[in-house]
């Protein structure tokens, strides 16, 4: 890709040219790229998917757009000056799920006030994190909300859980755009 500068002929050119070259504006710079090959044939099941996803995270970005208050905290976090706008950060959340990148079970032992601290991180911000605990029989012991402090997700137990031994503790961290993920820990 290549970038024209100052040059009065492509100045503001946009569109495909033959089938070698495309032109487009990027913050009001002139582009020239290679012109991309017909498609030809069928999606497959992994790229179908892709697309309905990237479609959804344009819609999204759209209603973003549309919204004075999510417009704000994603302009907060755009930077034209590379090209990330406003639309580009909005894609882009929800394109990428939060990350579960520990779950800390150390300070937990089944009594009443003991913690869980869970590192969640998301390209934009982790709204919540719940934490769910079974038995190893699969009943229910507690479910709830971790609290964010700032650094990390903090989950206090509230429930009595003398026997540990495969009891799966279930982690569930959302962003913005509502992308879920899970990580489950046994004990």
């Amino acid at each position: 890709m290549a970038e024209s500068k100052n040059n009065i002929v492509t100045h503001g050119l946009s569109g495909k040219v033959g089938d070698l070259l495309v032109f487009s504006q990027r913050n009001g710079k002139t582009i020239v790229s290679k012109a991309p090959k017909e498609r030809t044939g069928e999606l497959s099941d992994k790229q179908e998917a892709h697309k309905l996803r990237f479609q959804k995270a344009v819609l999204y970005a759209k209603a973003v757009l549309n919204d004075p208050v999510k417009r704000q905290l994603y302009e907060a976090k755009s930077d034209n000056s590379i090209g990330m706008s406003t639309y580009n950060v909005a894609v882009a959340d929800l394109l990428n799920a939060p990350d579960i990148e520990e779950i800390n079970l150390s300070g937990y032992t089944g009594n009443p006030g003991d913690i869980i601290k869970i590192m969640a991180t998301d390209d934009f911000g982790v709204v919540s994190v719940n934490v769910k605990i079974e038995n190893a029989d699969g009943s229910l012991v507690e479910q709830g909300a971790a609290v964010n402090n700032g650094a990390e997700w903090i989950y206090t137990a509230t429930a009595s859980n003398p026997d540990l031994a495969g009891d799966k503790i279930t982690v569930t961290a959302s962003d913005a755009p509502a992308n879920l993920t899970e990580e489950t820990k046994t004990l």
